[in-house]
């Protein structure tokens, strides 16, 4: 036998025993067994192959054949996705059509090979736009089945597998949109183990030196770690024997990935690194329905072994991750003084952690699915669906707001009604009013934050009970797009933009021509040009969309520009701002001067402060008292005499240090005098606001405002307004009215 036909030989046994292998992976599984279509789709793909080789020199066959065993045997999917990817290949490699798949294999597999098909070629091309158009359509067909993606992820892992073979130049090519899209996919759809296995093969291949640097460390510190895991989990398996469990404890190693990106965020060495050695407790539960309540007892018996960390522990099992994750995490003192963590999970959680719970959605026949987590893959899907139902201008735009949301970590936020909802790490408020429906996001004016009012650009925490606050006057604004960081609200914020801008710009090309119709003034460019040098606008469709939006009105400056007349007055809107005029009023009282001479009095009595005898104490600059105000005086070592508020702060210190120089105080004085107040008012930035409280305080309150200060940001705006009063009474009726105005959420006095 010569060389060649011994060659054919061996990679004939290669090919069958891979096949052979397959079949014994799926007859092993909890599929129905329907060998002879999978048959039927090797064989198909053998003969469409025959012939081709890949880049390693085997043959091409083989890579269908490596994909489909990775569905069948990492991701638990059953024949029609392993017959899918067998055939995954066939209609953009050679002469067969998506109609031959479906004629002899069936719409479903044809539906799922023509998904792949459309999606080929990889997600990056030449052009950044054309990179991001074939996402869109990965995610297309993702909706439709979520089988195209999950055998798309299974290719691009064989791929990655046998990169070595590829130059580098595609190599760091495939590395780097691996580590950019498929590895966050992979996460996001729950497929822990195969998102580790990308990021490693990536880094591998993006970063070698650093990757074998981090290897080797791992083995020579691995004789450690093995000392240390079995020392501190003895206790645990003893105590965990005690209890009866059926359980393993299994030693997770952090990856070469992680531990590397933790290295470069944290700029520490890989020695720094402490939590490299992590435990995993796996248990089976007598019941199914016990299995949280079991892993509650385990971390208590784990907890009186060895101290918990009081932040540490992370409950995701009565609120799992959005990919379905479900485990109790807990970080333990070990006693070599190293903190370990613990993640605490039933057999279950453990298989859907590893596999993913796509892979257990709809399509595992024989098994079976949580309502929670198919709602919450219906739920992005869905998301996605909306995103590209709006286009968008720019598609790299799209891709890295995708991507933005594909690796955040998640938070939980309650709503008003104590329903919690699931988002995105670092999102804000308006993030989460977008996330509840489009109309409350567009009309949205701020947000209680557990019951205090913060701006639309307010960063949520895990826990927030979050309440959107709306206003049907309420207009998306060009700077909200700096503050979303879901795909979603960026999405809807731009396509309202878009939208508003074109009724804008017609709008105002319209107000245009009249006002040049009613000034009998030739509408043509040369004078729309002027008019643009005026308002220092360099394009047209900018200024008809200012015009538009009445952020231009049209007057008299233009007019004498149009005419060539000089104008020696600009139309800046700062025109139209109305000054504020203080009101004549009595002259301030100067009751915080110091007295000249000390005041004496009995300290066994209450001290009465009227009219003729306050200007020899000293009001407390500290907590400014006015009467009505519950206060006490303080009398100090040179005979003077200080009235705080009893709940100031210097008033308690002096309670507990200085005793018995406390006095009894009460006032005595009727409106005649004004005292210094302070009052903070916040609420929603809308045009003239400052104006109509100005309004209330001096016209119809008349009051007289000494200092008025007030900030704004992303629509909220703060303020701080000094008054003369005469009492508690005033205020009061001063914080109802100005709570009563439209747009104020919040008065409160200082001091």
């Amino acid at each position: 036998m010569d060389d060649v036909a011994k060659k054919q030989l061996d990679e004939e046994k290669m090919v069958n025993d891979a096949f052979q292998h397959l079949v014994d992976t799926y007859q092993a599984s909890r599929h129905r067994k329907k060998v002879e279509i999978i048959t039927k789709a090797f064989n198909f793909a053998k003969q469409a192959h025959k012939g081709v080789r890949r880049l390693s020199g085997e043959p091409y066959i083989m890579h269908p054949l490596a994909v489909a065993q990775i569905v069948c045997g990492e991701i638990g999917l059953g024949s029609t996705s392993i017959c899918a990817a067998l055939l995954h290949d066939v209609v953009e490699d050679t002469d067969y059509t998506v109609e031959d798949i479906s004629n002899i294999f069936g719409s479903k597999i044809a539906q799922i090979v023509d998904g792949l098909t459309k999606i080929s070629g990889g997600i990056f091309g030449d052009k950044a736009s054309a990179q991001a158009e074939s996402f869109k359509k990965l995610l297309l067909t993702m909706s439709d089945d979520i089988r195209v993606i999950l055998i798309k992820i299974s290719d691009r892992l064989h791929n990655m597998r046998t990169l070595g073979s590829q130059p580098p130049n595609k190599q760091y090519k495939i590395a780097g949109e691996t580590l950019y899209i498929y590895a966050p996919l992979a996460n996001r759809l729950g497929l822990n183990k195969i998102k580790e296995e990308l990021e490693d093969l990536s880094f591998k291949y993006e970063h070698p030196e650093e990757y074998q640097q981090i290897i080797n460390k791992l083995a020579q510190t691995r004789e450690h770690r093995e000392t240390l895991f079995e020392d501190f989990t003895r206790p645990i398996r003893e105590a965990l024997d005690r209890m009866g469990l059926t359980y393993t404890i299994k030693a997770r190693i952090k990856t070469p990935y992680s531990i590397w990106c933790k290295m470069q965020n944290k700029h520490i060495e890989f020695e720094e690194v402490y939590d490299i050695l992590a435990v995993r407790i796996i248990f089976e539960p007598q019941k199914p329905e016990d299995e949280i309540s079991e892993c509650f007892r385990i971390y208590v018996c784990a907890s009186q072994i060895y101290k918990p960390h009081p932040e540490r522990l992370r409950d995701w099992l009565t609120h799992p991750k959005t990919n379905g994750y479900q485990a109790l995490h807990v970080t333990l003192m070990s006693n070599t003084g190293q903190w370990i963590e613990v993640q605490i999970r039933s057999r279950r959680m453990d298989e859907m952690a590893e596999q993913g719970f796509a892979a257990h959605w709809k399509y595992k026949e024989g098994g079976k699915t949580t309502a929670d987590s198919e709602d919450e893959l219906e739920k992005w899907l869905h998301t996605i669906k909306e995103i590209l139902d709006d286009p968008q201008p720019n598609a790299l735009d799209f891709l890295d707001a995708i991507k933005l949301n594909l690796y955040a970590s998640e938070i939980f936020v309650v709503t008003p009604k104590g329903e919690f909802k699931t988002m995105p790490a670092d999102c804000t408020a308006l993030d989460f009013a977008f996330s509840i429906h489009t109309f409350l996001g567009s009309h949205c004016i701020g947000a209680k934050v557990n019951h205090k009012l913060v701006p639309l650009s307010h960063k949520l925490h895990s826990g927030d009970q979050v309440e959107i606050l709306t206003s049907k006057t309420q207009r998306v604004q060009k700077e909200w797009i700096n503050f979303a960081t879901t795909a979603k609200a960026k999405g809807k914020i731009q396509a309202i933009l878009r939208r508003e801008e074109r009724e804008q710009q017609k709008q105002g090309e319209e107000m245009l021509n009249a006002f040049f119709e009613h000034a009998e003034i030739e509408p043509n460019s040369i004078n729309i040009d002027k008019l643009c040098e005026l308002h220092h606008i360099k394009f047209r469709e900018e200024l008809f969309q200012a015009i538009g939006s009445k952020n231009v009105v049209l007057g008299n400056a233009d007019l004498d520009v149009l005419r060539e007349k000089s104008s020696s007055k600009s139309s800046s809107w700062t025109d139209f701002i109305p000054f504020l005029k203080k009101k004549t009023s009595p002259k301030k009282e100067k009751e915080s001067e110091v007295p000249q001479q000390p005041y004496l009095v009995d300290r066994k009595k209450t001290v009465v402060l009227n009219e003729e005898n306050i200007r020899n104490f000293i009001i407390a600059e500290c907590c400014h008292p006015i009467p009505g105000d519950n206060v006490l005086g303080y009398l100090d070592s040179d005979g003077r005499v200080y009235i705080h508020k009893r709940q100031c702060p210097v008033a308690a210190k002096i309670k507990t240090s200085d005793g018995n120089k406390i006095l009894a105080v009460k006032w005595d004085v009727h409106k005649t005098l004004f005292f210094p107040a302070t009052i903070k008012v916040s609420g929603i930035d809308n045009i003239g606001v400052l104006h109509d409280i100005t309004g209330v305080l001096s016209e119809q309150l008349n009051v007289n405002i000494n200092k008025l200060t007030v900030t704004t940001q992303d629509g909220i705006f703060d303020g701080t307004i000094e008054l003369g009063v005469h009492d508690v009474e005033d205020v009061k009726a001063i914080c109802n009215r100005l709570k009563n105005m439209k747009g104020i959420e919040e008065v409160v006095r200082l001091g």
